[in-house]
């Protein structure tokens, strides 16, 4: 397959997995946190399938399309392992969708970006919240949940939080 192909697919795939997302929690109150705001494609998309939520989006600096950069008081810039405890404490029991895409290309460091993710999240989730990733992510407290028929399996991950 060309990379040009495998990127459409993942875009794809994306795409279907945000929205599934959505509604998987359109009848919770609660925010939105975009872990890893990249070009900000991810945290346009989100503002557009959910205008009435509050995102809050993380990254270590800002390469994004001037138009996808979200105010300063919905962006922690900074390195994750600093700024995502500080908002799972700011946001205790607020978080209804948390979508993370942090891959690296670097195996071991996606594996440590995961599981602190991981580990950091449960007491910002409300019941029922979802956590969509391009990582596999075990957050205590989640259960598996199936992807949008046509995402092939591995491709993204979802986890509903149990509380």
């Amino acid at each position: 397959m060309s990379r040009l192909n495998s990127v459409i697919r993942r875009l794809q795939a994306q795409r279907d997995c945000l929205n599934a997302a959505a509604e998987m929690i359109k009848d919770q109150d609660g925010i939105v946190l975009e872990v890893g705001l990249g070009n900000g494609r991810t945290f346009d998309h989100l503002r557009e399938i959910m205008p009435d939520r509050e995102i809050y989006v993380f990254d270590r600096q800002i390469a994004a399309h001037p138009k996808c950069i979200p105010d300063d008081d919905h962006l922690f810039l900074g390195d994750i392992f600093e700024t995502l405890p500080m908002a799972a404490e700011r946001f205790k029991g607020k978080v209804a969708l948390v979508h993370s895409d942090v891959g690296t290309g670097d195996e071991d460091l996606n594996a440590k970006i995961a599981a602190f993710i991981g580990q950091t999240l449960p007491t910002a989730l409300i019941k029922g919240a979802i956590v969509a990733s391009d990582q596999k992510i075990d957050v205590p407290g989640t259960i598996a949940e199936p992807l949008p028929e046509g995402v092939p399996k591995d491709r993204y991950f979802f986890r509903r939080y149990q509380g």
